[in-house]
């Protein structure tokens, strides 16, 4: 089991991908309000966040960028979820700092594979 943390302002994304995620028996703090969220993570210390780009308040790109230099946080692995899906973006995205990257809408297996990689990943670079 997992602690992950989705930042997500629409409500509909956000209940599919905790539901989606708590079938695989990981514990999912929501955050709503991209405001919210680095001091969110700085709290439960997440093992993955998934992160929404295009939020009301900030953008997912300067949240991640505030993650990256809080030290406790500073190397969680962060997925950036996007409507973005035109070529390139994805590319830009990962130069700004992302470990991965998701299209909206999101394909189930896909997912769940990015999911499950990335938190390999983490697993590994904790060690």
């Amino acid at each position: 089991m997992a602690k992950i943390l989705i930042v997500e302002d629409n409500e509909m994304n956000m209940r599919l991908f905790s539901d989606l995620l708590k079938t695989k028996g990981h514990q999912i703090t929501e955050c709503l309000e991209g405001t919210k969220a680095v001091a969110l993570a700085e709290e439960i210390k997440p093992d993955l966040i998934l992160m929404d780009i295009q939020l009301p308040e900030i953008s997912g790109v300067a949240l991640q960028q505030q993650i990256r230099t809080i030290p406790s946080i500073a190397k969680t692995r962060i997925v950036a979820v996007s409507a973005f899906a035109m070529k390139g973006d994805a590319e830009k995205l990962l130069k700004t700092g992302f470990d991965d990257y998701l299209s909206k809408p999101i394909s189930i297996p896909l997912f769940f594979e990015t999911v499950e990689k990335n938190l390999a990943a983490s697993k590994t670079a904790s060690k």
